[in-house]
């Protein structure tokens, strides 16, 4: 027997071990105590699937970062970078070069509206970074809103917009940033009973902000179209709409924040379709290409382009529009389209995963509310229904979340974890006896969650 690399399983230990004996000593993890960790190692991956270290194989209902949407090693992927790698490895982005120029085009066609001018990035992060310096630049304004329970990434711009306790260590109070509660009717700030009610609250509490700030302060409101690590707390009805109403009626440039959204992971190329609105940017990065090369990127509207006509862009970098990383956006949403991928993310998360989550939530007393679209989930886990009191703390863990987690883990499958939930977000490729074999394992984690409970 074999691993999908070609490797024995005896081979692949050894290789593991020698990996994870290299890292220890050498290599620097990110948002970790250094310490104590004891990362897993992976040694192979196909599809939907991971073999960790000791050869154990699992169902990545992670798609790791949340970015691996074609799932692993998709061959066609595979094979434009091989293709690229042996015709042009890499140029200077100054130079055209067709592989840029091609996932230009494929994005803009996809892109909601008129954002047809595509500026790349190497990642997620420094796409929000870019964003904010043309959003400042267009209108000579500096400030940014930004919701708490969001993330936009770790460099200093990024970090200080994310309203997640990754920012406090990194949050000087100086980078123009300001945070407003967005709408989550589970943990409503604003008493609502109904979507409704959160709707028209939230976005009264939004225009409060503006007015109290100075809307001739504010260049940008950045959102995540479906924010993601915090939570996947989908938008109410009419929410993005008043958002882009408020940013019409004031003179702000509405950015949202596809990094994690985008790219079929909601069942649609970009989850701000789901809304019928257009935003003035979107940032992109993760499902463009499945990480596989790393790769970002802004799209921008025609006015925001347009600033830039005579006045030079005061920004760029030396891997922007990589050929290996563009190569693979290509091959990744030729397939996406060919093979139906987007269209099967909604489908699977319309029929099997939403169900068999509700299904799950109605029999664990551990489980205070699932909320998703596509293959997009989180699984909100409390100690007590009533009082909706979480399993773990904000910013934190518990033992109780450990050991479910470890469950699920033993039974082979592995989750995106923060805080007290268990996100559900698979590649977007995932079959239906594969959603379901996860969903069985999970039933197995939330019964051991199930103890902890009052």
């Amino acid at each position: 027997m074999t691993l999908p690399n070609g490797l024995t399983p005896d081979a692949a230990r050894d290789k593991a071990a020698r990996a994870y004996e290299l890292d220890r000593a050498h290599v620097f993890h990110s948002w970790s105590a250094q310490k104590s960790l004891n990362p897993m190692t992976i040694t192979a991956a196909q599809g939907c699937y991971v073999w960790d270290g000791d050869g154990n194989r699992l169902l990545d209902f992670s798609s790791q970062m949340v970015n691996t949407n074609i799932g692993h090693q998709h061959p066609k992927v595979v094979a434009a970078i091989q293709e690229q790698a042996a015709t042009l490895c890499t140029i200077g982005p100054a130079f055209v070069n067709d592989a840029r120029s091609e996932a230009a085009r494929l994005i803009a066609e996809r892109t909601p509206g008129e954002l047809n001018k595509i500026f790349f990035t190497n990642g997620g992060a420094d796409a929000v970074e870019h964003a904010v310096r043309m959003a400042r630049l267009h209108t000579g304004r500096y400030k940014v809103l930004s919701r708490y329970r969001s993330y936009h990434g770790g460099t200093e711009t990024a970090v200080n917009l994310t309203g997640d306790p990754r920012r406090w260590p990194n949050d000087h109070g100086n980078a123009g940033v300001v945070h407003f509660f967005g709408p989550f009717l589970y943990r409503s700030q604003f008493h609502a009973t109904t979507e409704a009610e959160e709707t028209e609250r939230a976005l009264q509490h939004l225009e409060q902000t503006i007015v109290f700030e100075g809307p001739s302060t504010i260049a940008a409101i950045i959102l995540e179209s479906v924010p993601g690590t915090a939570g996947i707390m989908v938008p109410p009805p009419g929410y993005l709409a008043g958002v882009r109403e408020l940013c019409d009626r004031y003179g702000i440039v509405f950015i949202a924040d596809e990094v994690m959204a985008g790219f079929g992971r909601t069942g649609k190329w970009f989850a701000i379709e789901h809304f019928d609105v257009v935003p003035d940017l979107i940032t992109f990065a993760k499902g463009v290409n499945s990480g596989y090369v790393p790769l970002g990127g802004v799209a921008i509207a025609p006015h925001i382009a347009a600033t830039f006509d005579d006045r030079p862009y005061p920004g760029g970098l030396t891997y922007s529009g990589h050929p290996l990383a563009t190569a693979a956006a290509v091959a990744t949403i030729n397939a996406m389209t060919e093979e139906r991928i987007v269209e099967n993310a909604a489908d699977m998360g319309e029929r099997v995963l939403g169900p068999g989550l509700r299904e799950l939530a109605e029999r664990h007393p551990s489980v205070g509310e699932v909320r998703g679209l596509g293959v997009f989930w989180a699984v909100e886990l409390v100690a007590d229904r009533t009082t909706r009191e979480p399993l773990a703390p904000y910013g934190g863990s518990s033992p109780a979340m450990t050991e479910a987690v470890a469950t699920a883990k033993a039974a082979g499958l592995l989750l995106f974890v923060n805080f007290n939930r268990l996100h559900v977000v698979p590649p977007c490729t995932i079959s239906e006896a594969e959603a379901k074999e996860g969903l069985a394992i999970l039933d197995q984690a939330l019964t051991v969650a199930d103890g902890h409970t009052v």
